[in-house]
C-alpha cells in the first residue's frame, strides 16, 4: 500500500532580527503546507546572521535552552496548525554548554527532543569550535507522524557514516538544514557542486530520499550559495533552487517504493560490518 510523504526545504537570506526571521519561516512553512508538505525544512541557525565568521564572546548571548527557545516556542504552534513536521535548528544553551542543535517538532506541534551537531567545523569564515561542544546526543532518528527522519546539520552532511548509521536506525528520509558558501581564505574555491554531490552520495548508497535547505544572501562579504535541493532514493535531483531564489521546494515520495528499491539494491544485505572494524 502506497505511503507517501512530502518534504519541503526553505531557503531564504535571514537577517539578524530573531523575531523578522522567525516569521519569515513561518510563512515559509505556510506556504509548503499548501503544497501539501508533510515536512518542511528550514536552514541551519535562520534566526539571525550566520555569526560563526569569526570569534567574539558577544555571539554566545543568542543561545536559549532548547524547550524555550522562541523559534521552537512558536514554530511549535504552526506545526500544530498546519500538521507538518518542522526540524528547527537553533543555538542551543545547556548550562555551560553550548551546542548548534535541533529540535523536531512532530506534526501535533511536540517537541520529540534534541539532536546536537556531531562533526563542527573549524576553518576561515566557518570559526565554529569556538561557539559549538561536540554534539553529544549520538545520531538521531524521528519517528514522527509523517515517517522516520533522520537529521544532520551541515558540516554531517559530508560524512557517509553519518547518513549510513541514520539509514541503518530505520530512517526513510535524510535532511540536513545548512549555511554554506564562500570560502574565505581562496575566493576561487566553489564548493556548491561537490556539497551536493557528498549528499547525493548518501541518496544513492542507502537508496533514500535526501533535502538539504540552504541560507542565500551577501553577509558582510560571506556569500551563501543556496542550491537548496530535494533528490530521491537514485540520487536524481527532483527539484532544486538557484544561487539567490528565495522559496519552497516540494517533493512527494512513496516509502513503500523506496523501501523496495533498498532491498532490491542489496547495499544493506551486503554489508560486510566484520570488515569495518578500522572505522571506529
Amino acid at each position: 500500500m502506497p505511503r507517501p510523504i512530502t518534504l519541503a526545504a526553505i531557503q531564504f537570506a535571514p537577517s539578524d532580527d530573531v523575531q523578522a526571521n522567525i516569521a519569515r519561516v513561518a510563512g515559509f512553512v505556510r506556504d509548503a503546507a499548501g503544497q501539501g508538505a508533510d515536512v518542511v525544512l528550514p536552514p541551519e541557525l535562520f534566526c539571525g546572521a550566520y555569526f560563526c565568521k569569526t570569534q567574539d564572546e558577544v555571539h554566545f548571548a543568542r543561545a536559549h535552552p532548547w524547550k524555550t527557545h522562541p523559534a521552537v516556542v512558536q514554530l511549535s504552534e504552526i506545526a500544530a496548525e498546519l500538521g507538518v513536521v518542522i526540524p528547527v535548528s537553533i543555538y542551543e544553551k545547556d548550562g555551560p554548554h553550548y551546542y548548534n542543535s535541533l529540535v523536531m517538532l512532530d506534526a501535533d506541534g511536540k517537541a520529540l527532543g534534541v539532536y546536537r551537531k556531531s562533526h563542527i567545523p573549524d576553518g576561515p569564515g566557518y570559526q565554529e569550535k569556538f561557539y559549538f561542544r561536540p554534539g553529544d546526543t549520538g545520531f538521531r532518528v524521528w519517528d514522527t507522524r509523517k515517517g522516520r527522519i533522520g537529521v544532520g546539520i551541515c558540516w554531517d552532511q559530508w560524512f557517509p557514516e553519518a547518513a549510513r548509521a541514520m539509514a541503518l536506525m530505520g530512517a526513510d528520509v535524510l535532511l540536513y538544514p545548512t549555511a554554506i558558501g564562500a570560502e574565505p581564505q581562496d575566493s576561487s574555491l566553489d564548493t556548491a557542486a561537490r556539497w551536493r554531490r557528498a549528499m547525493l552520495g548518501h541518496a544513492v548508497s542507502n537508496v533514500i530520499p535526501v533535502a538539504a535547505a540552504n541560507r542565500i544572501g551577501d553577509e558582510d562579504g560571506q556569500v551563501f550559495y543556496g542550491t537548496s535541493f530535494i533528490a530521491d532514493q537514485a540520487g536524481e535531483v527532483v527539484t532544486d533552487l538557484g544561487r539567490t531564489e528565495e522559496g519552497v521546494i516540494s517533493a512527494t515520495f512513496d516509502l513503500e517504493t523506496v523501501e523496495r528499491d533498498r532491498a532490491a539494491w542489496g547495499f544493506f544485505r551486503d554489508r560486510r560490518p566484520d570488515l569495518y572494524t578500522s572505522l571506529a
